[in-house]
């Protein structure tokens, strides 16, 4: 059975924010086993599909990649279902991530799982290491915070990494693209594939 889309619903939260990838699935697993699987998490799908090669016979279904993408109608139907990982469908463990938005899907890193954000543009002394781990728990639990320091004379050198315990909590905060990120009115540079 093929996917099933429907158009962009008007005055929501953009595409990525809602979409989710989904790896490891089994060969056999079709789109109304995925779609009634994470339709237990906010009811009705946009879109739902397991991604196949090209048939070699016409009229034929083509084999399956072992990945599909399901997308909710809100974003918080989403971390909804991110929030009750792990999820096994067809007696198999699948790994759920949040999409990665196409033009950013072949840089280096942009499929990556990392705990670790880096947060730039902090200048001055300004923004505290407590300041950090007030804004972004929100999004998540926090494990360390290390705002970076001058050796010599201690002082802020712009940017910090926030450790988070789940790798899901830097997804959603780097795919977010209808907000921008400020702490103590510095606009944030946050980067997942930082390699430090």
């Amino acid at each position: 059975m093929p996917g099933y889309r429907a158009e962009e619903i008007p005055g929501s939260e953009p595409e990525i924010e809602r979409k989710l990838f989904v790896g490891g699935l089994s060969y056999s697993t079709v789109d109304e086993t995925l779609r009634n699987f994470y339709e237990q998490w906010g009811g009705k799908l946009v879109d739902c599909v397991v991604m196949r090669e090209r048939p070699l016979m016409p009229g034929k279904q083509g084999r399956s990649r072992g990945f599909g993408f399901v997308t909710y109608e809100s974003a918080a139907q989403l971390d909804e279902a991110m929030s009750h990982r792990p999820h096994k469908i067809d007696d198999r463990e699948v790994e759920p991530k949040r999409a990665v938005p196409k033009e950013d899907s072949t840089k280096p890193g942009a499929h990556a799982t990392t705990t670790k954000l880096f947060v730039g543009g902090l200048g001055g002394d300004s923004v505290k290491e407590d300041d950090l781990r007030h804004y972004f728990s929100d999004f998540g639990e926090i494990e360390s915070v290390d705002l970076k320091k001058d050796r010599e004379s201690g002082r802020n050198r712009g940017f910090a990494f926030v450790i988070f315990k789940d790798h899901d909590s830097v997804d959603k905060i780097c795919n977010i693209q209808s907000r921008q990120h400020y702490v103590k009115d510095r606009k944030l540079e946050l980067l997942n594939n930082y390699i430090d």
